[in-house]
């Protein structure tokens, strides 16, 4: 099983008029993009705030550019994402669903949305009663099997920065106590804080990715039974981080990040699963 993974992305609306501007962002979108695209997996996943304002247009466009008939686009809400419009009008434009669970014989994937709609004053997370209710039956129901669950807001004290008010799902939901049930491997994947970091806690490995105008990059995470392979990918093409930096520059709601990259060993990880460490 192969997964590709994208950070933060905040696609947006421009103002057409400033020089250069309409030509930076279709160099940087669509550079950054196909070439995630272009590499194999069984689905390519966007961790959330892959708009910036969650406009209409902005859904459509990002859309346009991720269109692939052999390609499997999973996204998860972010915060910006359910900025302008409802969660259902969202969901409408996109086709997407708002939380969902995918079984497979090498794991059990779980898609949640943890973003408060049409709030610009909290981004923290929230999961209502309903949707954690079905975290801990899947939780509960992945046995033994590896789980894998994709968000955009980090558990509170994980991976860096998710300590700092409203940079993850809020504290008085107690998502630990949901984890914590959970028995062999789970890998928890989230963007929001705009920083690579990878953290552990018992049983669960935290894997954050940076936000791609800061970082053009993603993250491919590979299973073949007796490990999964978490690594880097750098999109390293001349001029594409002038063309972000030219971006940045020009938009509201998005403020840069200078250590955006964490440490070496906030990019890549490898954890052996039970079965094959005990043959070890």
């Amino acid at each position: 099983m192969k997964l590709v993974l994208l950070g933060d992305l905040h696609y947006h609306e421009i103002d057409a008029a400033v020089p250069g501007l309409p030509e930076a962002r279709e160099a940087f979108y669509r550079t950054l993009l196909d070439d995630a695209l272009n590499t194999e997996a069984d689905w390519h996943v966007s961790l959330g705030d892959l708009t910036n304002f969650g406009t209409a247009s902005e859904l459509s466009e990002v859309y346009a550019l991720l269109k692939r008939d052999d390609r499997t686009f999973i996204h998860v809400l972010g915060n910006h994402d359910v900025y302008s419009q409802p969660r259902e009008e969202v969901l409408r434009i996109t086709g997407q669903q708002r939380y969902r669970a995918i079984d497979t014989e090498a794991a059990m994937l779980l898609f949640l949305d943890t973003a408060r709609e049409m709030n610009t004053a909290d981004w923290s997370g929230w999961l209502d009663e309903e949707q954690l209710l079905w975290l801990g039956a899947k939780v509960a129901e992945s046995g033994t099997k590896p789980l894998l669950v994709f968000a955009h807001h980090p558990v509170f004290g994980t991976t860096a920065r998710s300590e700092l008010d409203k940079a993850s799902i809020h504290p008085d939901i107690d998502m630990w106590r949901i984890l914590s049930q959970k028995q062999g491997v789970g890998v928890y994947f989230n963007g929001h804080t705009h920083v690579d970091s990878i953290a552990a806690r018992d049983n669960w490995t935290f894997v954050q990715l940076s936000a791609g105008l800061d970082l053009p990059g993603y993250r491919i995470v590979e299973l073949d039974g007796e490990r999964i392979r978490i690594a880097a990918v750098d999109v390293d093409v001349e001029g594409l981080l002038e063309h972000g930096a030219a971006l940045h520059r020009n938009m509201k709601h998005f403020s840069p990040n200078p250590n955006a990259r964490g440490q070496e060993t906030d990019r890549q990880i490898e954890i052996v699963l039970p079965a094959a460490a005990k043959r070890q």
